[in-house]
């Protein structure tokens, strides 16, 4: 038994924060969160030097990191760079994510998925797929000849991919009711996104059991006074949790405070990257089923200026959201960790509770990250 507890730092539970307390993990799990008078003599403690300690970030859109786009490395070795990559930055759970692409490379990044996930690779917990099954009007970044209809043969191939937290982002104006809820009802996780829906169709989306919004306002028919829209029917209806690119290029600040003040519950706004192959590297461009990306000032974008994904790490959503959104922090630590864990389904994840997962991320002042563990492990 692997047995040691964290002190010196006030520690934020993913519900409040507590001060004065000290952090017991044994074998890679949670086992009590207690206040520091309460630790036993004989147990190991490895003293913080003040800052807070938080859930580790859990991300449901990550493209590549390190240098590895998951479209250009569906292997085991390109899942587990980008884990790391993006480990450095707090996030310590993630589902790597597959931009529209051919059926054979699809194939290939299910199968690496499913051999990190087998291996217990630290930081992969799921798949996102990303398309193909989107709408062209508003397709961003993806491969307009690579984008198609859904039928019932792709539903069983998605359904027996084998993969316990699988995301599908889809457009309901291209996906028949009737398919989306044999999706849900397969155990995948639907998410509206590249659509040019309207309201009601939306609503009738969500009604087959599609329970998410993928990086709300980019690549979707907006909010209008007599068309809302995606964007409006994500706002309004409680059953649809919405990931948000917070890197201040993808969304205009006031945008962002409007749709938190108004988007309605349980479902939640929580932050995702939509991170391309430069987190975590120094490489300037880089290409996408044949066109080229340029990185340029915090912003990634096609030759024809389109946005292509984003080069935002987690910490760095986490930290625009506090000193320009003028969110309190720990608001802001739920919308990286433990909405998007709600999101997911995982209880394991995104919170400081006994027996949830020990992944943690040690903040400073700055709001920067100065240490991380997965799984009990510090990095």
């Amino acid at each position: 038994m692997t047995q040691f507890a964290l002190v010196g730092a006030d520690i934020f539970d993913g519900t409040v924060i507590r001060a004065d307390h000290g952090l017991l993990i044994r074998d890679g799990r949670i086992a009590a969160l207690l206040p520091r008078a309460q630790l036993g003599a004989d147990i190991r403690v490895e003293t913080l030097d003040g800052g807070l300690l938080a859930p580790g970030f859990v991300d449901v859109q990550v493209n590549g990191g390190g240098g590895v786009l998951l479209n250009d490395a569906p292997t085991r070795e390109g899942v587990a760079k980008i884990c790391n990559a993006h480990a450095m930055f707090g996030t310590t759970a993630l589902l790597p994510t597959l931009i529209t692409d051919t059926p054979q490379l699809t194939a290939a990044a299910v199968a690496a998925v499913k051999q990190a996930i087998a291996g217990e690779m630290p930081g992969c917990v799921g798949l996102h797929l990303e398309g193909p099954f989107l709408s062209p009007e508003k397709r961003g970044a993806h491969d307009a000849q690579l984008i198609r209809q859904m039928d019932d043969a792709d539903v069983d191939a998605i359904v027996a991919m084998g993969i316990e937290t699988l995301l599908l982002t889809l457009s309901p104006e291209r996906v028949p009711v009737r398919i989306i809820r044999r999706l849900v009802d397969g155990g995948v996780i639907v998410s509206i996104g590249h659509s040019n829906a309207s309201y009601d169709q939306i609503l009738a989306a969500v009604d087959a059991g599609a329970r998410g919004v993928t990086h709300l306002y980019n690549a979707m028919s907006p909010l209008t006074h007599r068309a809302p829209g995606v964007v409006g029917a994500a706002l309004e209806s409680g059953g649809l949790w919405c990931g948000l690119i917070a890197d201040g290029h993808h969304v205009h600040p006031a945008a962002i405070s409007i749709a938190l003040r108004a988007k309605r519950q349980p479902g939640r706004i929580f932050l995702v990257t939509d991170a391309m192959s430069t987190v975590g590297s120094d490489i300037r461009e880089f290409d996408l089923n044949g066109r080229r990306i340029t990185r340029r000032d915090g912003v990634l974008v096609l030759d024809d200026g389109t946005l292509a994904g984003s080069d935002l790490d987690m910490m760095s959503a986490v930290r625009f959201m506090v000193e320009t959104i003028g969110l309190d922090i720990t608001e802001a630590l739920r919308m990286a960790s433990t909405y998007p864990a709600d999101f997911l389904r995982r209880a394991d994840l995104g919170r400081i509770a006994e027996g949830a997962r020990a992944d943690l991320v040690h903040i400073d002042a700055a709001l920067e990250a100065k240490a991380i563990w997965r799984g009990g492990v510090r990095l």
